[in-house]
């Protein structure tokens, strides 16, 4: 990566190899000035009115985050090799990138937003976003940066006050491929499976189809679903909305950690009635089973990357605004080389979102959900020039149609394993969908 002088000093990537080798990779010019946080405001209030869904990307937490507009670059690949094609070419793009940083923590300087399919034989395959804008802000520091390429010097932000987000006035939903009832006898299939042993646990999914009466503003399901739920990393990649509350991996300095999720209760709103069912969760032998899988799955993928690593016993209750999961934190020192999406791609598919073991799991979703889950349940975040970055399981989302901006298409799923009930999971499914149903609503 070339540099030039912001206070004489600028940032280095992690990545190895050698740029001069590199041919026909356009140059990234990125600049990135710190900025005061009132001036700065809120990340989400910042997001332009005049851009469509694809152009606007999204990683905030509580205020907290990156947000950006625009592409300068972009980069797809499919197939198996779809994590590791996206990461080449990364590593190309900042190996020879001017870049001046005034800040210089991670998430600055060159920064890619970029969200993955859940199945190598999916179309929707795997994108990497590099916007022309980029906000962030962590704790008392924000900053802008400034994006374009060959050598062309980036166009200055100033903040400007965007008109309100519109509503996407009534909204109707259908059933996906499968109804509720159907997708209840797959359920109860996949249940029969485990019994006989062929599979420990499956991850089932299914969709709704959701048309509304106006093509949809993305920055009203965003500043929405942040609204309701600020404990959640509030994504948007290519068209791909959502509140994701499972961390699939942080890479920082050399320090990677991962929020396991799995093993789910509906709450009730009645604040006693839902501590006594937080206790029945951490109680229940089912959902325990059901997240021991998914922290062993977790634990084992990193184990080759890591030199010390620490796995908590048992879980906490995580509570959420509709539903509460049993979660556990497992944290590691990273021992090699390994980018965010490196390590994102080691993690792919945790038992979290496909069972285990996984290629039997992952078969019995092909012949189980009959839909393409395209980019939900995949890895959906970002990553900056050193490789570090946060990447979440892309969940509680919906993806906007690329040929209607009125329609999108939600996803949610269960974990299944031998004491799963129908009836239940399909309840479980439901609130699952609620993020975005009420994202979606204009009360």
């Amino acid at each position: 990566m070339s540099t030039v002088p912001a206070s004489e000093e600028a940032s280095t990537p992690a990545f190895g190899g050698d740029p001069t080798a590199l041919t026909h990779t356009p140059t990234l010019v990125a600049r990135t000035v710190a900025v005061p946080v009132e001036t700065l405001g809120s990340l989400l209030a910042a997001l332009p009115a005049d851009e469509t869904p694809e152009r606007l990307t999204s990683w905030v937490r509580r205020g907290e985050g990156l947000v950006g507009w625009g592409r300068v670059l972009v980069h797809e690949s499919t197939g198996e090799g779809r994590f590791a094609d996206a990461e080449r070419w990364w590593h190309e793009i900042v190996g020879t990138a001017v870049v001046r940083d005034d800040v210089a923590v991670p998430g600055t300087g060159p920064v890619c937003f970029g969200s993955m399919a859940y199945s190598a034989d999916s179309p929707a395959g795997g994108i990497l976003v590099v916007p022309e804008i980029v906000l962030g802000r962590r704790g008392d520091t924000a900053w802008v940066t400034t994006m374009t390429t060959d050598s062309a010097v980036p166009p200055p932000w100033t903040p400007s006050e965007q008109p309100a987000p519109i509503a996407p006035g009534a909204v109707a939903f259908g059933d996906g491929p499968l109804s509720p009832a159907v997708w209840a006898g797959a359920v109860t299939e996949a249940v029969e499976r485990i019994t006989a042993g062929e599979l420990d646990k499956v991850v089932l999914a299914r969709s709704l189809e959701a048309t509304a009466a106006e093509p949809i503003d993305l920055r009203w399901l965003l500043t929405r679903l942040a609204d309701r739920y600020d404990t959640t990393w509030v994504f948007a990649v290519d068209g791909l909305v959502g509140a994701t509350p499972e961390m699939l991996i942080r890479l920082e300095r050399g320090l990677v950690t991962s929020r396991v999720l799995a093993g789910t209760i509906r709450r009730t709103g009645d604040d006693e009635h839902d501590l006594a069912l937080a206790g029945s969760l951490a109680r229940s032998s089912k959902d325990l089973e059901e997240h021991e899988y998914a922290v062993r799955s977790v634990a084992d993928a990193l184990g080759p990357h890591t030199l010390s690593m620490n796995v908590p016993e048992a879980p906490f209750v995580l509570h959420l605004s509709n539903v509460m999961h049993l979660a556990t934190d497992v944290a590691g020192v990273v021992k090699d080389a390994s980018t965010s999406l490196a390590l994102a791609a080691s993690l792919h598919p945790s038992a979290a979102v496909c069972g285990t073991p996984t290629p039997v799991a992952d078969a019995l979703i092909g012949e189980l959900e009959h839909m393409d889950r395209g980019r939900y349940a995949g890895p959906v975040g970002w990553m900056d020039a050193a490789g570090d970055g946060e990447w979440g399981i892309a969940l509680r989302c919906a993806a906007v149609s690329p040929g209607d901006p009125r329609r999108l298409t939600l996803y949610a799923g269960c974990g299944i394993v031998a004491g799963s009930d129908a009836e239940a999971e399909v309840a479980e499914s439901d609130a699952k969908f609620l993020p975005v149903r009420d994202a979606l609503g204009t009360d």
